[in-house]
């Protein structure tokens, strides 16, 4: 038996089916080109007689596929399985997968057919499959839930019939670890003729044990697991391809098994998924989640800082990401604090530090996410002293569909207040053209970010803004419930500071961010 497991992707078929997931030919192409150029072995592109539009995207990925092996699905009627066989014709590489279910459950309720009708199914259906093509998978549906005795009859008719891959799904997500890896150490050892096929595992993830179910099928004798990108599925989903394919690269020693999988292209597979299906990512997602690689924790981030096998099993960069994020927030240490101003380009000496140090707790007691530049303002704030040198005194904003927007400002310049009136491009930029003709400068804005600190059409706006001038870089904040009074605050706390290194004429490469 090999060591390598065959990676079965049926995201553009299983996963298409979760409700509101559907995606469309031409994001169906992208995502298979991708999973092609990820090394999946085989792709299951859909589920040709459902529809016109799934067979026509089977056709065209059987066409564009160069790697993987097309699979396109059908039950066990002969207009599905031929069908899906027209599908795929034109693949390098094709495989039909045709099922049939085996339960009680199943035949009696939903199939309303005798045991022995079904048995005689399963060999027409694979016979009928082989005449397409000579590379045949054969499932039993809800096989976890099929009395044993039968599932072996099936199972040994189907391989007689010609299939060459056999599954046994956990069709309702019903085993457990321990159960499904005797299952399948049983069926291969009863089966006479189990040599000449591989055995699959689909596993559903509605107790949570898809991935586990998956891996301990592969410890049972399945060399084959089928799965999709970020778990997408009915119900609660699949098998996530991309915690089995890190589980056997990471656990090597509990998992001996090997996958053509290239992992740097999990994240970028995760995201593009993600995209077409409208199915976001939860941040917690083991591999691919957003937090999956963030620390905030002083704790964590201490030992990160002191060596990333702390708290990191993997490498973020061995699944497509940038690197560790350490989160700057409540819980976050001096250590984590220190190594973030150096990265922004800050160096403070103890007590300066300590300074910044408690006035970002504050902050970090009150605002939820702290970015970059609320890092940068309160160093700022320290480093350059400010003073008001410019002040906002009044704001009218003229703004909507027809034509240039026009703001007239009043600024407060050492006690004299000047007005002047301008034109732009929208309000914001109206504004900051006539904040620039009362206090002329040649600064770049790099940054206008607007966030809203409450809910409600009445919440405050906090508005966040970057400058820079001859090498020195400036962020100036302001909230107010009105966005443009904010903004025009914001654009001039920044031009303070400016104005205040000026005077001290610090060199640019203490100013940097």
């Amino acid at each position: 038996m090999t060591d390598n497991i065959v990676i079965f992707d049926t995201t553009l078929r299983d996963g298409e089916q979760s409700p509101g997931a559907s995606m469309t030919l031409e994001e169906k192409i992208q995502v298979a080109q991708l999973l092609d150029e990820m090394g999946v072995d085989v792709i299951e592109a859909g589920f040709p007689i459902a529809s016109n539009g799934d067979f026509e995207a089977v056709s065209e990925i059987a066409k564009v596929v160069k790697n993987s092996t097309v699979c396109g699905l059908s039950r066990a009627g002969s207009k599905d399985i031929d069908r899906a066989g027209e599908a795929i014709k034109h693949a390098e590489k094709g495989r039909i997968h045709t099922f049939i279910s085996t339960s009680p459950v199943h035949m009696k309720f939903k199939l309303q057919m005798e045991p022995d009708r079904v048995y005689e199914k399963v060999i027409e259906s694979v016979t009928r499959a082989r005449n397409w093509v000579d590379d045949v998978e054969w499932s039993a549906e809800d096989g976890t839930r099929t009395e044993f005795d039968f599932l072996c009859r099936c199972v040994e008719a189907a391989i007689n019939a010609g299939a060459t891959t056999i599954n046994i799904p956990d069709t309702v997500g019903y085993t457990a670890p321990e159960e499904i890896t005797e299952l399948f150490r049983r069926v291969i050892e009863n089966v006479p003729n189990s040599d000449k096929a591989i055995f699959s595992a689909h596993c559903h993830n509605d107790l949570g044990m898809a991935v586990a179910n998956s891996l301990a099928a592969a410890k049972g004798g399945a060399r084959q697991i089928e799965c999709t990108i970020n778990g997408l599925g009915e119900r609660a989903g699949n098998a996530a391809l991309e915690e089995i394919v890190m589980a056997i690269r990471t656990r090597n020693d509990i998992f001996p098994y090997e996958t053509n999988i290239n992992s740097r292209l999990l994240t970028r597979a995760s995201k593009l998924v993600s995209a077409v299906s409208a199915f976001p990512v939860q941040y917690n997602k083991a591999i691919v989640g957003k937090n999956a690689f963030a620390h905030e924790s002083g704790i964590h981030q201490d030992g990160m800082l002191k060596n990333a096998e702390t708290y990191e099993i993997m490498k973020p960069e061995d699944v497509g990401v940038g690197g560790t994020d350490l989160v700057m927030g409540k819980h976050s240490g001096r250590h984590a604090f220190r190594d973030k101003l150096a990265e922004l380009g800050y160096e403070l000496g103890d007590n300066a530090l300590q300074d910044a140090f408690n006035r970002f707790k504050d902050l970090a007691d009150r605002k939820k996410h702290i970015f970059d530049e609320d890092i940068e303002a309160l160093v700022d704030d320290e480093v350059s002293g400010a003073s008001e040198t410019v002040k906002v005194i009044a704001l009218t904003v003229i703004a909507g569909t027809g034509g240039l927007q026009k703001a007239i400002v009043t600024l407060d310049m050492d006690g004299e207040h000047i007005t002047k009136e301008a034109t732009g491009d929208g309000p914001v930029d109206a504004t900051f053209n006539a904040i620039k003709q009362i206090f002329p400068h040649e600064a770049t804005l790099q940054l206008y970010q607007v966030s809203a600190v409450t809910e409600g059409t009445d919440a405050q706006a906090e508005v966040s803004t970057r400058l820079t001038e001859n090498g020195k870089t400036v962020t100036g904040r302001s909230a107010d419930t009105d966005t443009m009074v904010a903004s025009a605050k914001a654009y001039v706390s920044a031009l303070n500071k400016l104005v205040t290194r000026r005077e001290k004429n610090m060199p640019a490469d203490e100013l940097t961010v």
